[in-house]
């Protein structure tokens, strides 16, 4: 199944964080916190102001930081996905 983001919204792939900390030891699952990374699986057109569509600023495959409960999480095809605003982009890591 695919999905296409409508307006100012985009399709992410959380990006997972590590399971080790810096000793070696391994943190249980209750222990983890959601990953506030992901990258851009799709985007929409834009948003609409005084009849013009402004683009999106970030494009696909783009690595982001998003706020910690931004977007409506789901799940398709067995990956956690979410649908975030672009509001909610706090910015794109540049490796």
């Amino acid at each position: 199944m695919e999905i296409r983001p409508l307006a100012d919204r985009l399709l992410v792939e959380i990006i997972e964080k590590e399971d080790t900390l810096a000793g070696g030891l391994l943190l249980p699952e209750t222990a983890k916190t959601k990953s506030q990374q992901g990258c851009v699986l799709a985007i929409g057109k834009g948003r609409h102001e005084n009849g013009e569509r402004i683009p999106i600023d970030v494009k696909v495959d783009d690595r982001i930081l998003f706020a910690k409960y931004a977007g409506i999480e789901i799940k398709l095809d067995g990956k956690e996905l979410f649908i975030l605003k672009e509001g909610e982009i706090l910015g794109i890591v540049q490796s």
